[in-house]
């Protein structure tokens, strides 16, 4: 496999410190460039993050002498020295959509853990496991852009990955309506409980937009591509509440759904779709996909946010308490990891997803 250079942009936050972990040994990218704001730029990289150091993040030896360049200023440089980009960038949502597409003009396709581009029609917002043929928006992209090489992909929100993915499976079934309330970790909003002391013994129950992209952002992923566009899907109709806990990482969702009458599954079949559902791109092979995409536990108290977080490297998806409901026809939870699946691990799937796709 083709070896890749890579770069890192707002590789000093949480999120950007996440990247780098998880690229340090990966077979197919080597980090290049790391990038953040003009104040860290021009510190080696272990200076530029010594004061926000998210302590169960590893970092290499060889990463932490490298000196950040400027994200906004750098950016030919930056494009020049590598074949893409990820972006963690935490800047105003549109100095993030002016600086991607920069990135893409200058030819270095992004592919970016951030809002800004999401409802932009013509970039794909992706979930490998779940619409991976979505890909196909880029070559649109690129007409408008005027670009040969680049473009611009992300990645969903994090808090979908706890219910989409077990969701999923089950629309040939023709779920109607969902309510779901998601317990959001404070990595999510990129805090430790030493820099949010607010959320020690406490629960907030409001994070802002986070309700908004929770009910419209899985109608994108579950829509149709079609002439650079996505037609959103319209079924099911999702209600959501988000609450921040006190908790450092892993998003849990319960999830209530509702079946037309005439196609509601039994239990059984719901267990059967689960367990035995094969990823899309399993064939793929790609480095960071998990070997079993969701993972149904049958004990009564699991999923658990610190015992199961970290399923598949943190990159799958656990769920339980499948019963009936009164109101609805069935509940459970469901639980992910923000800051791997939810995040950078999902950024670099779905950058290896296109690299196999032709696409990087």
């Amino acid at each position: 496999m083709k070896q890749y250079r890579v770069a890192v942009l707002g590789a000093t936050g949480m999120v950007g410190q996440r990247f780098i972990e998880l690229l340090s040994d990966h077979p197919w990218f080597t980090v290049a460039a790391v990038a953040a704001s003009e104040h860290s730029a021009g510190k080696p990289y272990a200076e530029a993050t010594k004061e926000r150091r998210f302590t169960n993040i590893s970092i290499p030896a060889h990463i932490q002498e490298m000196v950040v360049q400027d994200v906004s200023r750098d950016v030919k440089q930056i494009a020049a020295s590598v074949d893409f980009a990820f972006c963690a960038l935490d800047m105003p949502k549109e100095e993030i959509r002016k600086l991607e597409e920069m990135y893409a003009r200058c030819e270095c396709p992004v592919i970016s853990n951030n809002s800004a581009h999401r409802w932009t029609p013509d970039v794909p917002m992706i979930i490998p496991e779940i619409n991976f043929d979505h890909s196909t928006l880029i070559d649109y992209q690129r007409i408008r852009l005027q670009t040969s090489r680049g473009f611009i992909a992300v990645k969903s929100n994090c808090s979908l990955q706890s219910y989409v993915p077990a969701l999923h499976p089950l629309r040939k079934y023709s779920p109607e309506r969902v309510l779901v309330c998601t317990c959001q970790a404070i990595s999510g909003a990129g805090k430790t409980f030493a820099t949010w002391p607010e959320m020690n013994d406490n629960c907030i129950p409001f994070i802002d937009g986070e309700e908004e992209k929770s009910e419209r952002e899985p109608m994108k992923l579950w829509g149709t591509a079609k002439h650079g566009v996505v037609i959103p899907a319209a079924y099911p109709q999702i209600t959501a509440q988000c609450i921040r806990i006190p908790c450092s990482d892993g998003h849990m969702a319960a999830c209530f759904v509702k079946f037309k009458d005439d196609s509601k599954p039994s239990a059984e079949i719901i267990l059967n779709e689960w367990k035995n559902y094969k990823s899309p791109i399993h064939d793929y092979k790609l480095p960071s996909a998990p070997e079993k995409f969701l993972h149904y536990f049958d004990e009564p108290d699991r999923p658990k946010t610190s015992q199961d977080r970290m399923l598949e490297h943190g990159m799958g998806i656990a769920i339980g308490r499948l019963r009936p409901d009164r109101q609805y026809d069935y509940k459970f939870v469901s639980l992910s990891h923000n800051t791997i699946r939810g995040a950078a691990g999902g950024a670099i799937l779905l950058a290896e997803l296109l690299c196999r796709q032709g696409y990087i």
